[in-house]
């Protein structure tokens, strides 16, 4: 198993609190292509995913969420089936509560 990424932040390092959540969506890939994801968690700032494409740091995406629609990301890091995704513009204030209780409720 390798770590893509200079280094993976533990939850002590994370400068926001991530909501876990379960939630299947779908994503666009750096080429175009449709990828599964699985989030399992998020902030206002990014995601964690689990998805089956390789996707590397440093990689591009767009990542479909209820209410916000497609929002660009950056891969931060990859692990064994899990991304990390830093959003390219953190999801307004007022709103990620709607967003989250959306996540929370399908």
């Amino acid at each position: 198993m390798s770590v893509t990424g200079a280094k993976l932040a533990s939850a002590d390092d994370r400068l926001a609190h991530r909501d876990q959540v379960e939630h299947r969506t779908r994503a666009i890939g750096p080429d175009g292509t449709s990828l599964a994801f699985l989030v399992v968690n998020i902030s206002q700032q990014g995601l964690m995913a689990r998805c089956n494409a390789t996707l590397e740091a440093g990689d591009l995406v767009r990542v479909r969420l209820p209410l916000v629609g497609e929002t660009g990301a950056e891969i931060r890091w990859s692990l064994g089936g899990r991304i990390g995704c830093q959003f390219l513009q953190p999801i307004p204030p007022a709103d990620y509560a709607p967003l989250l209780a959306s996540l929370r409720t399908r």
